[in-house]
């Protein structure tokens, strides 16, 4: 069996080729993948060629770890059946090209138990699920009433936003890029020379930018928390007698856990959790390389899917 994929050969060069899949056994599901996402934090730095030692690191690689597709094949103790829609958080599958994170492709073989069953009705939009779940996991310390900042205006930002929104809490957005924070949203993006607050309880960085933190820690309320959401490329470093003072606390949000992935199904299935407006740019997957390049250089893109329904 083969997959069409996405193959960063090299730093800045990405191509798409025909890949054997690795055989499936009993525990495995085969998907037919119908959207998956480009990330713009760290896939930009796998095609950068800047992503830190990382497990299964290494050229030629498969990107991708926001994938939805149909189980086209089921083994017995996959526990999923023919038919059912699924979310699929990156692969494995390629022999000798590695999978970090190995979902942008058309067809993928996984662990049943890795691949998450989701409504067939949320569409395009369920490559959105581990993105708000990662939200969900560094979502901490929000106070009904109280101001909660985030910085960041993104996907993840603006996931960010609305689950603290639906805390009860009132979030704050900065962001500096002026095509980022037009537009009403029901909170507040601002640019950050404009806030003069210096009591906020949380922090939430999904900025990536490791240069923030004692920016950050200046803007905190005593006994206040900076929340590390992003993937930072540089080392990080911070003025000890500012953080000190305010008994600061710096906390790493990593990678999202299944409750967490459970909590933001249910409130989306409820109506809670709105995922409209996010997905901005959509390609079909035999134009992928110029996708990355949009996904990489427009502001405007938020999300860019490549869609992988044109090939059997």
């Amino acid at each position: 069996m083969h997959s069409r994929a996405v193959v960063l050969e090299q730093p800045e060069h990405l191509s798409l080729a025909d890949l054997a899949l690795d055989a499936p056994g009993h525990d495995d599901a085969v998907v037919a993948v119908r959207w998956s996402g480009i990330s713009t934090g760290t896939e930009r730095l796998l095609w950068s060629g800047r992503m830190p030692p990382f497990p299964g690191m290494g050229y030629p690689l498969v990107p991708g770890y926001e994938s939805v597709g149909e189980v086209v094949e089921a083994g017995a103790t996959s526990g999923l059946s023919i038919g059912q829609t699924v979310f699929v958080p990156g692969a494995r599958c390629f022999g000798p090209v590695k999978g970090l994170f190995g979902g942008a492709a058309s067809h993928l073989v996984s662990a049943g138990s890795r691949l998450v069953p989701i409504d067939s009705g949320l569409g395009e939009s369920g490559i959105l699920i581990a993105l708000a779940a990662t939200a969900y996991h560094a979502l901490h310390g929000v106070v009904p009433g109280a101001r909660s900042l985030i910085v960041g205006h993104g996907v993840l930002g603006r996931l960010l936003a609305r689950l603290t929104a639906i805390a009860g809490g009132e979030p704050v957005v900065w962001e500096t890029n002026p095509v980022r924070a037009m537009g009403e949203y029901g909170y507040a993006v601002i640019d950050p020379s404009t806030d003069e607050r210096r009591d906020y309880a949380t922090i939430t960085d999904v900025s990536g930018d490791a240069g923030l933190l004692d920016t950050l820690i200046g803007r905190l309320a005593p006994d206040g928390e900076i929340v590390l959401a992003g993937f930072y490329e540089a080392p990080l470093s911070f003025a000890f007698p500012p953080a000190f003072m305010r008994e600061a606390r710096i906390r790493i949000a990593a990678q999202w856990r299944p409750e967490d992935l459970a909590a933001v199904t249910a409130l989306v299935a409820s109506g809670q959790l709105g995922l409209d407006g996010l997905i901005t740019h959509r390609s079909a997957a035999e134009d992928a390389p110029d996708a990355y390049r949009t996904a990489f250089g427009d502001a405007a893109c938020l999300k860019m899917i490549l869609d992988w329904r044109t090939r059997s």
